[in-house]
């Protein structure tokens, strides 16, 4: 047995609730829209007949196309490097001279990216009779990555700071007391990638993401592209780790497989700022869910109102598997951490559900995870210096982050009743007062999971959207945090349709060269107006192949009742 939703399977095959809402829906077990015979993670569903598969071959090229125009338009939208090779190739060159087009056209490749997979959402939705096999979703994501993998980053410059900090590293010196300016010099190539703001600050990364970056520079040297593509390899090794650990979490816990790698591997917002953009924290997430998954294979579920199974061999290892991973996960990203809390309340459950037992647990987790932090903080020589760096990213204020809009909302009407400017007092303010709330919210939500009332990947992924939107920054990859999680345990069509248009709409707000656009504020809706013709366009040329968007809509209200 594995651990999963508080619930009781008949003989018949239907689900019983043993605990109200905590199947992940919100939705009673008899308003639910999966019928148990399809939508059961246990029960494999038909394949796509032929005008599905017509369609899902149609999807698959728009998203294809998709992806080869934000190639075409990164190399003159995207966020390249100060030392840019490409204007001095021909052809290629190009771009870099007609930035507004090479926007628009990045844009229309986002758009359609985004239109293929919310389509390809209806062919994977849970309680259809045909869904898309796991062979078919594989290759899907396999052809919207691969034109992605070869071009400059986009939507952010993050990765020259991994370059810049990784370098540091391989110097010897401390990336944890030293910004790439004072380590490297100003005009380093490394460190003239790297943006003004983060040039003098230094790395908020854990020890074994900077450890990965230090053995790629030994490789690449000072080579923006060939570490820039390195980093890229990285990140895709986490994503690998997420399509391997995802569907198996997600069979556990009752939710179609195929369902929970749409939503969280396949999702525009890995595409962009996972593969193109080249963030770490997909390699955290992976490290997360592979130590989940790792435990829970070995730990059998104690419903409510059921005795506790004798032990089962092998239930140790997998504790102790499971803390190595999520420990590394968060030696990468420190927001992982909070899966060490979950897998001590899920062994706790396993063990009992007493208060004894949740003190063993902690002492197990914990020992574990103190073993594994200090052995790669000594290993790789780079020490503790990470626990002063956590609140860099804190340096800049996000605009997605509600905690900092009430503190400029706060300082604003000061302001305006002439009461002085407290702009920096009252987002410090607002910003502790959000990290409080967020991490008093993680913890009812484990307590929820201890006494049985929450399935334990649902509580994590709530409580790590509550944790990062709350917290001071708030960026669009951060969503994933939460997307990725959720997925594997959350399959009712309310949460995928809510998170699919979160998602959708994240996943264009930040434009691919990553900057502002000051002083040329113009060149924003130029593009996305162009963009938006091109794929209206499409739109209308492929009326007689695609659904029609009220149909789309029309499942959506039917598969997604009111509770």
């Amino acid at each position: 047995m594995a651990v999963g939703p508080v619930e009781r399977r008949k003989d018949d095959g239907t689900r019983v609730d043993l605990a109200g809402d905590v199947t992940g829906g919100g939705a009673p077990a008899a308003a639910r829209d999966e019928p148990p015979s399809t939508g059961s993670a246990t029960a494999e569903p038909a394949p796509l007949n032929a005008a599905e598969d017509r369609l899902l071959d149609l999807l698959r090229r728009i998203g294809t196309v998709g992806a080869l125009l934000m190639a075409a338009g990164s190399l003159g939208a995207g966020a390249a490097p100060v030392y840019n090779p490409l204007p001095s190739v021909p052809v290629l060159g190009l771009f870099a001279r007609i930035p507004t087009a090479a926007m628009a056209c990045a844009f229309t490749g986002m758009f359609l990216v985004i239109l293929a997979w919310l389509y390809l959402g209806r062919l994977v939705r849970p309680g259809r009779p045909r869904l898309v096999s796991r062979s078919q979703m594989d290759r899907t994501l396999v052809m919207w990555t691969v034109p992605l993998f070869a071009v400059p980053p986009m939507f952010s410059r993050d990765v020259y700071s991994y370059l810049a900090q990784s370098d540091i590293a391989a110097k010897g010196l401390d990336p944890y007391l030293l910004g790439p300016a004072q380590a490297l010099g100003v005009d380093h190539p490394l460190t003239r990638g790297v943006p003004n703001i983060w040039r003098d600050t230094p790395a908020p990364y854990g020890p074994l993401f900077l450890s990965i970056g230090r053995a790629l520079t030994q490789v690449t040297g000072d080579h923006v592209v060939s570490g820039v593509l390195l980093q890229r390899v990285v990140e895709l090794v986490g994503l690998a780790m997420v399509v391997w650990a995802l569907p198996r979490l997600a069979r556990r816990f009752g939710v179609q497989p195929v369902s929970a790698l749409w939503l969280g591997a396949a999702n525009p917002l890995v595409l962009f700022h996972v593969v193109v953009g080249a963030h770490n924290d997909t390699l955290a997430i992976g490290l997360m869910l592979t130590g989940l998954e790792l435990a829970l294979r070995r730990l059998p579920a104690v419903l409510p109102g059921e005795p506790v199974p004798p032990r089962q061999p092998g239930e140790i290892t997998g504790v102790v598997l499971g803390a190595v991973g999520i420990s590394a996960g968060a030696m990468v990203k420190i927001p992982a951490v909070l899966a060490l809390g979950f897998l001590v309340v899920i062994v706790a459950r396993r063990w009992g559900g007493r208060a004894a037992d949740l003190g063993r647990a902690i002492l197990l987790v914990g020992a574990v995870s103190l073993a594994m932090i200090v052995l790669i903080c000594v290993g790789s020589r780079l020490g503790f210096g990470w626990l002063t760096t956590l609140g860099t990213p804190g340096k800049i204020r996000s605009w997605l982050s509600p905690a900092t809009g009430v503190g400029f909302l706060g300082a604003t009407l000061a302001l305006l009743f002439d009461l002085g400017n407290h702009t920096d007092r009252l987002i410090t303010l607002s910003r502790v007062v959000g990290t409080a709330a967020g991490g008093l919210i993680s913890l009812r939500l484990l307590w929820q999971t201890f006494r049985g009332r929450m399935v334990p990947m649902i509580g994590l992924g709530a409580g790590l959207g509550a944790m990062l939107v709350l917290g001071p920054v708030v960026q669009p990859w951060y969503l994933l945090w939460a997307v990725i999680v959720l997925a594997t345990a959350a399959g009712t069509s309310r949460f995928r349709t809510w998170a699919a248009g979160v998602s959708a709409v994240v996943a264009v707000l930040v434009p691919p060269t990553g900057t502002a656009f000051d002083g040329r504020a113009y060149v924003l809706p130029q593009a996305y107006l162009a963009a938006a013709l091109v794929v209206l366009t499409v739109l209308f040329a492929l009326r007689g192949r695609l659904p029609s968007v009220g149909t789309v809509l029309r499942e959506l209200r039917v598969s997604a009742p009111r509770t």
